[in-house]
């Protein structure tokens, strides 16, 4: 019996250090806090689509900039027209012949206006707004695993608790059986222990499955796949913060990113305004560009036949004029007149200029400045609706400025109230275990009974479960006012 009680009291006095220290170190993967937020920052979906805004805000600082400079636009075409005249108001238009043309043309626009020239300082601003909010995303992914990691550890410290506890109803089961057996217990105190023995099992089978559950939870926020027998290592020492309620509320107004970010926006609505009432100011638009085209028939004799026809026609055109003032004709028969072989060559060279061969167009350049005079006050419309923007920016900043000191000065009072509750529970925590072994040691020699005995249980058990919920509670409480704060505190 003695060697019974000696295994009970130290089941008693290893259950409270079994709900601080971590469980023993098993062959599977271990996890640190750093390696956890490592892991989410690289895989958390709703995180990783906070940072593509980045890549989003790059490309419009680009392409602000890339205002600035011209539109350079370039074409290249062909056509394939029928050798058939077309009728316009009764005139015809067009060869008889079959021809192909190609054309290019090289531009080149720049259109300045107050609104394109402020644009890249306006996604600057927003580039950087950006940048802000997805820091705050990575605060806000930062004490979101944080409180998911303590509360995998809290959840395993009940279930090392309840197994602890499992193992000390055990010993009490088995103190009850020895009582029975030198007739100083009841077959019902016997009964009694079984059941509570059974009731902790079930209590140590649900909390560990609670683990296993809030486990997978923490993995999921991290956006992987949990591997098999993953131990947390992490520790959180219980410290009282060193740092004043002033300094914490310095450090949240300069540090916080949500702040920052809303801020930022601040910024950026006032670039806004600007642009807004830059259209009342004249705007410069400035243009020019080179071109080209070919033509070319597609049978070389329709133009030989064409030359031919315009020299025989200049010919008889001659000898009419020449009969009418008394002269003798130049070519008695016009009709007999041919091409030479180099005029037919040249005629044929000259058709071959499709589709590169190009004939350049007149180059010219433009410049206009205008100055919108009336445009149904849309002017105005744009101006006031930028306006709300920037006081609706800087009422939002405002806000959490006010909710950022309320947060801050909350988690800071929270955590010292948790703190000194920590201290009072591991003061009940030791009470309690000092009464469950006075209750034990009374039952032991028949001095009370067992429900004295369970209720001393009973009362330890809460204690104990208070204790880890206030160590965890004041760790929570210390994320929470790292979150409000914006930046680790420890």
């Amino acid at each position: 019996m003695r060697f019974l009680l000696c295994s009970l009291a130290v089941c008693l006095t290893a259950a409270p250090l079994a709900a601080q220290t971590p469980a023993p170190t098993s062959v599977g993967p271990v996890l640190s806090l750093n390696e956890a937020l490592d892991i989410a920052r690289r895989n958390n979906p709703t995180y990783l689509q906070t940072v593509e805004g980045r890549r989003r805000a790059s490309a419009a600082v680009r392409s602000a900039y890339g205002d600035l400079l011209p539109n350079i636009n370039s074409s290249f075409s062909t056509q394939f027209r029928q050798g058939r005249p077309q009728l316009i108001n009764g005139v015809a238009f067009g060869a008889s012949g079959d021809q192909i043309s190609s054309g290019y043309s090289i531009s080149a626009n720049l259109n300045l206006s107050g609104a394109s020239i402020l644009a890249p300082k306006a996604q600057r601003a927003s580039a950087t707004a950006t940048e802000a909010e997805i820091a705050a995303s990575a605060a806000t992914l930062r004490m979101d695993v944080t409180q998911q990691y303590l509360a995998v550890l809290q959840q395993q410290a009940r279930a090392r608790l309840q197994d602890t506890l499992v193992a000390t109803t055990q010993a009490q089961l088995e103190l009850a059986r020895i009582r029975q057996s030198v007739g100083s217990a009841t077959p019902l105190e016997v009964q009694q222990a079984e059941v509570a023995l059974g009731q902790q099992q079930v209590a140590a089978l649900q909390a560990q499955n609670q683990a296993e559950v809030e486990k997978l939870r923490l993995f999921q926020m991290m956006g992987v796949t949990q591997p098999e027998g993953v131990q947390l290592t992490t520790e959180f020492p219980i410290e009282q913060p060193q740092l004043s309620l002033d300094q914490l509320l310095q450090l949240a107004r300069s540090q916080n990113p949500t702040l920052t970010a809303l801020r930022a926006r601040r910024r950026a609505s006032d670039i806004g305004v600007a642009q807004a009432r830059s259209e009342y100011f004249p705007s410069l638009s400035v243009s020019t560009g080179i071109g080209g085209y070919t033509s070319q028939f597609t049978d070389d004799d329709f133009l030989i036949g064409q030359r031919l026809g315009n020299l025989r026609g200049g010919c008889e055109s001659e000898n009419s004029l020449r009969e009418l003032v008394g002269l003798p004709p130049t070519v008695p028969d016009c009709s007999a007149l041919t091409l030479s072989p180099e005029q037919i060559s040249e005629i044929r060279a000259g058709n071959r200029a499709f589709p590169f061969d190009f004939t350049q167009n007149p180059w010219s350049i433009q410049a206009s400045l205008s100055l919108p005079i009336f445009n149904g006050f849309s002017r105005e419309q744009r101006l006031q609706e930028a306006q709300v923007q920037r006081n609706e920016a800087q009422y939002r900043a405002r806000a959490q400025e006010l909710q950022l000191t309320a947060d801050v000065t909350g988690a800071y009072l929270t955590l010292m109230s948790d703190f000194q509750a920590v201290q009072l529970q591991e003061q009940n925590a030791r009470t309690a275990r000092q009464a469950l072994l006075l209750a034990q040691e009374r039952y032991r020699v028949g001095a009370s009974n067992f429900v004295e005995l369970s209720q001393a249980r009973d009362t330890y058990t809460r204690a104990e479960v208070d204790r880890i919920n206030a160590i965890y509670e004041f760790h929570r409480a210390y994320a929470a006012l790292e979150g409000a704060v914006g930046r680790p505190l420890r």
